[in-house]
C-alpha cells in the first residue's frame, strides 16, 4: 500500500510559498511557507502534519492492541507535540511527545502501560521517525 502527498514550492525559502496536496484530497493546495512554519500564521507546516500523523497512528495502534486483549476504549485522545529546534545553520526535529488520555473499561494501569508502550514502539509513524530516508532527485532545468 502506498499513500502520497505532493508539495509544490515557488520562490525563496523565506519569501516563497508552497502548497500541499494529499492523495485523498483532505489537503488540497493547502498553503504553507516560512510564516506558517515559524511565525504561526494561518496554514499548515510539516511539523504539524507529522504531529497529526503520529497522534493518529499511535492511537489506532493502541486500539488494535486493546482489541487483541479483548478490550475496547470508550475514548482515547492523543496529543503529539513535535519539536523543531535550531541545529547549526538548519533545523532538526528533535522529538515527538505523545500525551494520551484514555477511558478504557476493564483495564488496569499495568496492562494499560504495557499496551500503550507496545503501540508507541510499533506504530508505523514511530518507526518512520527512526527509519532510513531515501531520495531520488531529478533536475528539470539547468
Amino acid at each position: 500500500m502506498n499513500r502520497k502527498a505532493t508539495a509544490v514550492w515557488q520562490g525563496s525559502g523565506k519569501d516563497g510559498k508552497g502548497r500541499l496536496t494529499t492523495q485523498s484530497g483532505v489537503l488540497s493546495e493547502n498553503p504553507y511557507g516560512f510564516n506558517t512554519r515559524f511565525e504561526n500564521e494561518p496554514g499548515t507546516n510539516p511539523e504539524e502534519l507529522i504531529a497529526a500523523a503520529h497522534a493518529g497512528c499511535f492511537t489506532m495502534a493502541l486500539a488494535f492492541q486493546l482489541q487483541g486483549a479483548g478490550l475496547t476504549a470508550r475514548e482515547m485522545r492523543t496529543e503529539a507535540v513535535v519539536t523543531l529546534e535550531k541545529d547549526g545553520d538548519g533545523f532538526t526535529i528533535t522529538r515527538s511527545a505523545l500525551t494520551l488520555s484514555a477511558d478504557i473499561p476493564g483495564i488496569d494501569k499495568a496492562k494499560f502501560d504495557e499496551l500503550a508502550g507496545i503501540a508507541e514502539k510499533n506504530c508505523p509513524v514511530s518507526k518512520l521517525l527512526k527509519a532510513e530516508i531515501t531520495l531520488a532527485a531529478t533536475l528539470t532545468s539547468a
